[in-house]
């Protein structure tokens, strides 16, 4: 047993551990409107627009985390505008919008001469540095998620299955768009400290991937996705402390693999539920 909780006596992992609960609590909020839309193009784009606000927080001495929210902040005012241009599709939008804000990310970068900026954490993140002050910023993020998720729930449900009829409905399809996207940006930019922009998409959409074919409500997705996060965390951080493993990868490529089981046993009991039905179909005739 010592095994499976001596690594949870120490107080940084304990940190790392409350702070990717955290993040797979908002991710699940975040990501099963990600996945339900087929919105993993802007979700990756997004993660990658964080990089100018970080490398002039970290030039400038600044707080990561403001820097990362005001690059969020800038890409979702951006794709929300190329959204109602009608000569453009969104697609395009985004992909000029992705490539535009790392550019720019790597040009300040390059500025300075001592490139003192640490981009390896940037881009894998450091789940094992997560603070105390970290996990209070994360506690609000949850919260502010949360309310977000309740009030938007409505709008946001009609929104990914049928935009026209939320417009019927008085649901402001617009609005509720880019409410979604705040959403996003806030779990994507909650994420990066945890397992970097290169691996966020780990846990923002493998998760609600892997609750989808065993739930059968949004709410039900969520609530799975949310467990699926955090078993990815738990045993991440066990075999990272044991096999000496970046932690931020191991999280991710966990909550990938869990993704993949989840979908080969849910198509292993569609199978066996199919198979009676054969039989009992070649008897009848």
């Amino acid at each position: 047993m010592e095994w499976l909780t001596g690594p949870f006596e120490v107080t940084f992992v304990q940190r790392a551990l409350w702070g990717g609960m955290l993040v797979s609590a908002i991710c699940a909020l975040a990501g099963t409107w990600v996945v339900l839309r087929g919105m993993a193009f802007l979700g990756d784009a997004m993660s990658h627009g964080l990089l100018p606000g970080v490398a002039l927080a970290a030039l400038f001495g600044g707080n990561l985390l403001v820097g990362a929210l005001l690059s969020a902040a800038v890409m979702t005012a951006g794709v929300t505008a190329l959204g109602r241009t009608p000569r453009l599709s969104q697609d395009t939008g985004i992909g000029l919008l992705f490539v535009g804000m790392l550019s720019l990310g790597v040009i300040i970068v390059s500025r300075s001469q001592s490139f003192a900026v640490d981009l390896t954490g940037f881009l894998f993140g450091d789940v094992l540095a997560v603070r105390a002050q970290d996990l209070v910023l994360l506690g609000v993020a949850l919260l502010l998620a949360l309310a977000v998720s309740f009030l938007g729930h409505r709008a946001f449900l009609a929104l990914a299955f049928d935009s026209r009829k939320a417009q019927t409905l008085g649901l402001r399809p617009r609005l509720a768009h880019a409410v979604l996207l705040g959403l996003l940006a806030l779990a994507i930019v909650a994420s990066f400290h945890i397992v970097g922009t290169l691996l966020v998409l780990g846990l923002l959409i493998a998760p609600p991937a892997a609750a989808l074919p065993w739930a059968r409500s949004v709410r039900g997705v969520m609530a799975l996705a949310a467990l699926v996060g955090i078993t990815a965390t738990f045993c991440g951080l066990l075999l990272s402390w044991h096999l000496s493993t970046a932690a931020g990868a191991t999280i991710s490529g966990l909550a990938v693999s869990l993704f993949f089981l989840s979908h080969l046993a849910s198509g292993l009991r569609h199978r066996r539920r199919a198979r009676p039905l054969g039989v009992l179909g070649a008897a009848t005739d």
